[in-house]
């Protein structure tokens, strides 16, 4: 754990929140946003402890797609002490192919929980159902019902 040697405002933990998800939609890196002992959950993938495991996590995860792009005029915002809970949608395009985008589709709906102290993400917690091709629509019948 990183002791705490900067005060940061709650304007500028989101603003280190929102660099992370326009960094990631724009193709830029946004590794040097996360401390070197941070922690990072995504859903089916787990827990990664570090920027290595980050890094495998993200490689992972961004081979399968295409393009993402978060939808940062609707963003709800909660600030209490380090932590920042940003509640979004976004669009974009699988690998396979298939599109999705909030409110059409199953996927593009989210939140996620950052710990943020001294200008870096300590820890990030994503919550969203990563399928995003709504590959694994069969096993749930009141999707059936929707189309």
């Amino acid at each position: 754990m990183a002791i705490t040697r900067e005060t940061m405002t709650d304007e500028q933990r989101k603003s280190v929140a929102l660099e992370y998800l326009k960094r990631m939609d724009h193709g830029q890196d946004f590794f040097p946003l996360f401390a070197e002992d941070c922690e990072l959950y995504f859903p089916k993938w787990g827990i990664a402890y570090g920027i290595d495991a980050i890094k495998q996590l993200f490689a992972d995860v961004g081979g399968t797609l295409k393009a993402i792009k978060h939808d940062y005029a609707h963003f709800n915002y909660i600030v209490n002490g380090d932590t920042v809970v940003v509640e979004g949608s976004s669009h974009g395009t699988h690998a396979s192919g298939a599109n999705w985008r909030a409110g059409v589709t199953q996927a593009g709906l989210w939140c996620d929980v950052f710990e943020v102290r001294d200008f870096k993400i300590q820890r990030l917690y994503i919550y969203l159902d990563p399928d995003y091709a709504d590959a694994d629509s069969g096993r749930y019948p009141w999707l059936a019902k929707k189309k």
